[in-house]
């Protein structure tokens, strides 16, 4: 049973909500959609927890790689303040990244994942280092790009928001999480946007179901040993496949939550997601909120690779901190971009159609994909064809 509303015109989103959350699948989701600036979807169904408690239109889940859109986003409020220019060296606003080679590598090439530092495999000894912001900037700012810096497109899956977030806190004197909070959330009036979770919204998160299962470690270790070293998913594996990993992010705990993982650890609902997007839809601007200066989204939304990614061995189209929107019928959406995450959450604008879509939820039986499964393209569909009937 769903709640919440939805526009008559775009009932066929939350028909697909209700398939995906309804019965005894014991999983819980939203979805929020705004076109042409109006609110038409806001709905939220299914189960939060393994007691079965519903899901709240306040719930927040886990959004993995989600997360890289919304620290992107803070970069660009920075560089929309002329802060920040995205063809300047990362060395001149994060002096210690010069090293090992780097003193040329730009904002730009980080943001559309060319900088050559994907690999996290042998860079920190555990995953609990993910846990320190300044032992992860550290150690990789003493990198060198490999492959060279502008090579290709290789997805930074895990450091992506160290890289990103510490020239945004290098530049705001804030955390990525605080920054986030106060020139993002609070202007928009989001009470769903975190990278770094509030002690007071700890009882707002649903946890994901199921949980990563546990795995033999013994084979654990032998599967990651043989993909490092055989597979067009080497490098994909690369990005993450530090020692304890898979234990750290299997239950996702409070430790996990709390601390600021820029590519991988937001907590959002789908309103909050959705209403940040509506700022791409609508030129920088929504609801007489002004986040970004016009034209801002059009140099944010230029494609920047075209080639096959080295580490997702696909074409993902790159954007400037966002990817191509992933939704059926592309080839009639070419500006749509935004970012999805594991397990299926995600959100994306289409600035032609003036539509923003986002989705929750905490049904991680999709998480063998980095990018989640169908539910996500199939809903942006529904709600883009629903777009362009009105």
């Amino acid at each position: 049973m769903l709640h919440g509303h939805v526009h008559p015109s775009f009932s066929s989103v939350t028909h697909l909500l209700d398939r995906y959350t309804a019965g005894k699948k014991r999983y819980g989701g939203a979805v929020c959609v705004y076109f042409r600036g109006e609110k038409v979807v806001d709905a939220w169904g299914g189960v939060r927890d393994p007691s079965g408690a519903p899901w709240e239109e306040d719930t927040m889940s886990i959004s993995w790689s989600t997360t890289k859109g919304v620290t992107s986003t803070a970069l660009h409020v920075l560089a929309d303040r002329g802060l920040i220019s995205y063809d300047a060296p990362v060395a001149v606003y994060w002096p210690e990244f010069g090293q090992a080679g780097k003193e040329r590598v730009t904002v730009r090439q980080l943001l559309s994942h060319q900088a050559g530092l994907h690999r996290l495999a042998g860079v920190v000894p555990d995953a609990d280092h993910f846990l320190d912001w300044d032992a992860m900037t550290t150690a990789l700012a003493a990198q060198p790009s490999d492959p060279p810096a502008g090579t290709g497109s290789g997805y930074h899956a895990m450091s992506y928001g160290w890289l990103v977030g510490e020239i945004v806190k290098r530049v705001s004197g804030r955390t990525l999480g605080a920054f986030v909070r106060d020139e993002i959330a609070t202007p928009l009036g989001l009470d769903g946007l975190h990278i770094g979770l509030p002690e007071g919204s700890r009882h707002r998160v649903a946890p994901l179901m199921p949980p990563y299962r546990a795995v033999n470690p013994k084979v654990e270790a032998a599967v990651t040993d043989f993909l490092l070293r055989h597979g067009p998913f080497k490098r994909l594996v690369e990005t993450s496949a530090v020692p304890g990993v898979m234990e750290l992010f299997r239950d996702v705990s409070l430790r996990v939550l709390d601390a600021e993982i820029g590519a991988a650890n937001g907590t959002f609902t789908a309103r909050s997601l959705a209403r940040l997007y509506a700022i791409f839809a609508n030129d920088g601007e929504h609801d007489g909120v002004r986040l970004l200066s016009p034209g801002r989204v059009a140099l944010m939304s230029e494609q920047q690779t075209d080639g096959r990614d080295y580490c997702v061995p696909i074409k993902m189209r790159w954007r400037i901190g966002y990817h191509q929107g992933f939704i059926a019928a592309l080839h009639q959406m070419p500006n749509a971009f935004g970012h999805f995450g594991l397990g299926g959450s995600g959100a994306w604008a289409d600035p032609d159609l003036d539509l923003a879509v986002a989705y929750v939820t905490n049904d991680m039986r999709s998480a063998s994909t980095p990018f989640g499964d169908a539910r996500l393209a199939r809903i942006g569909a529904a709600a883009a064809k629903a777009a362009r009937a009105a």
